[in-house]
């Protein structure tokens, strides 16, 4: 893998409800009232740390595990984010962990808010998102799902 280790930098809860999930994290002091009840949202947090929320719809966007099996979106999944340095480290990582065994759930894809990302399992079947620097330039809309 890359000399750069990965860096944590988000963590991701599949929520089945936003707006009771954005009112327990305004409550919290975590969300702001800028948050809208879309289907997702993200939470800046001190440090550079972010907590995103997606409904299970959404995950379906960029999770083609979550398509594949909804039911392992659904009772508070957790997507625990990696930054990597670069595009080609996502394609190494999860080449790497793939080959020594570990699941992969999101082979890697130029996603459509301009990172490359993938997902792997860890042992305990946590979810783990690997996901390069956002490239503006890469950035397309409306969003498209992951391949499978």
């Amino acid at each position: 893998m890359s000399e750069q280790p990965p860096k944590l930098a988000q963590l991701t809860l599949l929520v089945e409800d936003m707006a009771a999930s954005l009112d327990f994290y305004r409550r919290l002091g975590v969300a702001t009232a800028d948050e809208d009840g879309g289907p997702h949202a993200e939470l800046s947090l001190p440090g550079g740390f972010t907590l995103e929320l997606d409904t299970v719809e959404s995950a379906g966007l960029w999770h083609a595990g979550v398509r594949a099996d909804p039911a392992s979106g659904r009772g508070g999944r957790v997507v625990i984010g990696f930054s990597l340095p670069s595009r080609e480290a996502v394609d190494e990582a999860y080449a790497e962990l793939t080959a020594a065994g570990f699941q992969g759930r999101q082979r890697p894809f130029d996603a459509f808010w301009g990172g490359r990302y993938a997902i792997v399992a860890d042992p305990g079947g946590n979810d783990v998102g690997l996901m390069s620097p956002i490239d503006e330039s890469m950035r397309s809309w409306p969003p498209e799902e992951s391949p499978a």
